[in-house]
């Protein structure tokens, strides 16, 4: 069982709001998940993402992998620089 950091897409129809869920990889999308450690939302600006930090350190330390949109999401919120 591979896991993975991702986003799950949740909101109306023209207004995505996304949950960043880490998952199995074989879950569908917007499917299971085994936890929710943050949101991103990019309709407001700046964009605005939260990040439950000690969880997501969690599941890195457990082999988790995240998707190159959430890595890109947690660089730009300094998240790496932060991993001591």
């Amino acid at each position: 069982m591979s896991v993975k950091i991702r986003l799950a897409r949740h909101g109306k129809k023209k207004k995505p709001f996304y949950r960043i869920v880490i998952a199995d990889s074989e879950s569908p999308r917007d499917g299971r998940f085994l936890e929710n450690v943050g949101t991103y939302n990019p309709l407001v600006d700046p964009v605005e993402v939260s990040l439950k930090q000690e969880r997501v350190k969690y599941w890195i330390d457990q082999g988790a992998i995240p998707t190159d949109t959430v890595k890109s999401l947690m660089k730009k919120e300094g998240f790496f620089a932060n991993l001591t």
